[in-house]
């Protein structure tokens, strides 16, 4: 399995940094595909998901694309509305990835998304599967932050 942990820096970035959790597992390797694969989904997020930008997805997004998400219809045009529509709800919504890792055709990112300015927002993982040069597919795991509970442990 290869896969590198991926620090906080804009995405852009993210692909060559080295944490002290990278160096540590650099002797796991990625094929070129794999690379391949995350610098697609790392994209991906840097042009459609941070802006919310609906116009882009094509260029990432299969148009047979399959959405796991019970609350987002399937399909590429579905995820495009979607995306129009969170741009009008949230225009200034944030998603701060925290790490990602790739294995094979996979492409998992744990991330933080706030709505707007002071929300707490959510904690989430996406996984991607990539075939082709495209986004094929995708399932999340969305958890609230919640400030003041039990546990003190940050959920990044």
């Amino acid at each position: 399995m290869a896969r590198e942990a991926m620090p906080q820096v804009p995405v852009k970035a993210q692909v060559s940094i080295k944490t002290k959790a990278s160096i540590k597992e650099s002797s796991m390797s990625r094929t070129p595909a794999e690379e391949q694969n995350l610098q697609l989904v790392l994209d991906m997020f840097a042009n459609v998901l941070e802006p919310l930008d609906s116009s882009a997805a094509d260029r990432y997004v299969s148009p047979d694309y399959i959405q796991h998400n019970q609350s987002v219809k399937p399909g590429r045009e579905a995820l495009k509305e979607f995306l129009d529509w969170a741009r009008g709800e949230n225009p200034h919504a944030t998603h701060d990835i925290k790490r990602a890792f790739v294995d094979g055709d996979h492409v998992v990112v744990h991330y933080h998304v706030r709505r707007w300015e002071g929300d707490n927002g959510w904690a989430v993982c996406d996984i991607f599967r990539v075939a082709d040069g495209f986004i094929v597919e995708h399932w999340d795991v969305l958890q609230n932050i919640e400030p003041g509970g039990p546990n003190p442990n940050s959920p990044f």
